[in-house]
């Protein structure tokens, strides 16, 4: 096996694994079905969550519609924050709409990112209540009570109570606490019992989506969206939409979050950390799948007064916001198998970033430290191939005197190798460790949100997005031409054919991944180049000298 050869399957492994990965988002996977009918999203067992019995549930968010046709609509509760619009429904108390203010759907362009939504179709919406034991429950098909319908953050914080009675004299108050800067909203619901008998109930908390596609930038590239879970004991586990289909999840656990997520953006709850919750999933009617936790049963006596706290996390993948909410929460960035390579790698990024204050410039300056990293590794590997360069015109003379006899020809190339003291797989070994490197910078670059419609200069003002002229994925296949003259050529004539084509192979692939992306490679490209130009120079003089 010759160098040229692995870099031809590793990148031909890369380019499959995109296809592959492109194939199952359109064929494979099962496609969203229209909601026509939503069931609700009951904890662990159906009858968790008790429906008013005069009640039926239609379209919408749990919507409610009496059997007598009369329908039973909530009022609409608008809140504006400095990173939030949003809208709460006092049917169920729950968060129906979000937009977050600090991110275009598309850049230049008004309209924003619409992470929860109530109707089709795009259903995303988060839910949560109490289901009591003692009759009447304020879940999230009940109607709330709201002091006004509009709130604006003004200062620090902003405190949005919804209030529930059943007339026996148990009140919860539901308060949602928004603070500014923040996508992690507190999540308050006070029981006040202030009737003869104890109250008992359980909490729980959900998020609901169906199957949408969203929006994305580059057909080419499939990032996950569905389920996740964190406990103590299991980690971060992925739950698909076809794991929720193929069985219901039932995990008791003390701590841990549930959520789902999307590519940039991700919603989870966090409940109660000192309390063990029981974790469910359920695939509903309609294309609906539920995520969330509830409680193990609550009482408070008569006369007392209870409080549960849960946090929801709702917006960007943020780092440093998602590990100070709960652990383990930042893992929502999903970064794969090599999570452990990826975040250091997102590490030094920023603290270029903070430097330089553009994320291209610490994207070129990650590239150079990179390189640094396996500066000897990679020396070792041009050393090999310089010096299979230099015997390059020998090896082919050896081919046109054994002809097609195979093996007499392997015989005079490893005679060939062992007398001029060359590794024919010396050149491999530093390609293969650093492939690893490349992938978890690859998930780096293409998760990080962080990066998200980042400008770096001229006319590339969108790193996350493909270069609109092109120049960057030319540039990279002029590199990648003139790394290629200074390697070995395979000695195989389909080989070097196939080689030709790699170039232009590569710069139509670039041409529809996102200029970051781009940027690495052309980088990584010149540091090669310079660096072989200079092994092969000292070679040469040594073996003129």
């Amino acid at each position: 096996m010759d160098n040229q050869r692995t870099l031809l399957f590793a990148a031909l492994a890369f380019i499959s694994v995109l296809i592959w990965q492109a194939w199952q988002k359109d064929y494979v996977l099962p496609q969203s079905m229209p909601v026509e009918a939503s069931v609700g999203g009951q904890p662990a067992q159906p009858g968790d969550v008790p429906k008013p019995s005069s009640l039926q549930l239609t379209r919408g968010v749990d919507g409610l519609e009496s059997k007598t046709s009369t329908r039973v609509e909530g009022e609409t509760i608008t809140v504006v924050t400095d990173v939030y619009k949003l809208q709460i429904s006092t049917l169920g108390g729950s968060i129906g709409q979000l937009e977050l203010l600090n991110y275009p759907e598309t850049k230049g362009e008004e309209e924003l990112v619409h992470l929860l939504n109530s109707e089709d179709p795009k259903i995303f919406v988060v839910e949560s209540g109490l289901i009591s034991q003692n009759g009447d429950s304020p879940n999230h098909h009940a109607i709330w009570s709201a002091l006004q319908h509009e709130y604006t953050l003004t200062g620090s914080e902003l405190r949005v109570p919804l209030s529930w009675a059943d007339g026996s004299g148990v009140t919860v108050t539901k308060t949602y606490v928004f603070t500014q800067g923040s996508y992690k909203v507190d999540v308050e619901t006070r029981v006040e019992n202030n009737s003869q008998a104890g109250w008992s109930g359980r909490e729980y908390v959900q998020v609901k989506r169906n199957e949408y596609a969203e929006k994305s930038a580059n057909s080419l590239i499939h990032t996950y969206t569905g389920g996740v879970l964190y406990t103590d004991e299991d980690k971060y586990q992925k739950i698909d939409f076809s794991d929720m289909e193929d069985e219901d999840l039932k995990i008791a656990t003390t701590g841990g979050w549930a959520g789902m997520i999307q590519h940039y953006f991700g919603v989870a709850w966090v409940p109660e950390k000192e309390n063990q919750y029981n974790y469910y999933t359920k695939s509903l009617e309609g294309g609906l799948y539920v995520i969330g936790a509830y409680s193990p049963t609550k009482t408070v006596p008569a006369g007392e007064t209870k409080t549960i706290h849960s946090v929801l996390f709702a917006g960007p993948k943020l780092q440093d916001q998602l590990s100070s909410v709960a652990p383990g929460l930042e893992l929502m960035v999903d970064y794969g198998k090599l999570t452990i390579i990826a975040e250091p790698i997102f590490w030094l990024l920023s603290f270029f970033y903070d430097f330089v204050g553009n994320w291209g410039v610490a994207i070129i300056m990650v590239t150079f430290s990179i390189k640094a990293l396996f500066f000897k590794l990679s020396e070792k590997g041009y050393k090999s191939m310089a010096r299979m360069k230099l015997v390059q015109p020998r090896i082919v003379a050896l081919k046109e005197r054994y002809g097609d006899d195979k093996q007499q020809l392997n015989q005079a190339m490893m005679e060939l190798y062992k007398t001029e003291k060359i590794n024919p797989l010396g050149g491999c070994l530093p390609i293969l460790v650093q492939i690893p490197v490349f992938i978890s910078l690859y998930w780096t670059l293409l998760e990080s949100v962080e990066l998200r419609q980042a400008p770096f200069a001229l006319w590339i003002d969108n790193i996350s997005a493909s270069d609109p002229y092109f120049i960057l994925p030319v540039i990279y296949g002029i590199t990648m031409f003139f790394q290629q003259r200074l390697n070995p050529a395979p000695v195989d004539p389909v080989q070097q054919k196939v080689m030709q084509m790699l170039p232009i192979l590569f710069t139509g692939m670039f041409a529809f991944f996102p200029a970051g992306l781009v940027l690495y490679w052309i980088v990584n490209n010149l540091l090669t180049i310079a660096q072989q130009t200079i092994i092969q120079k000292r070679i040469e003089a040594e073996k003129n000298s």
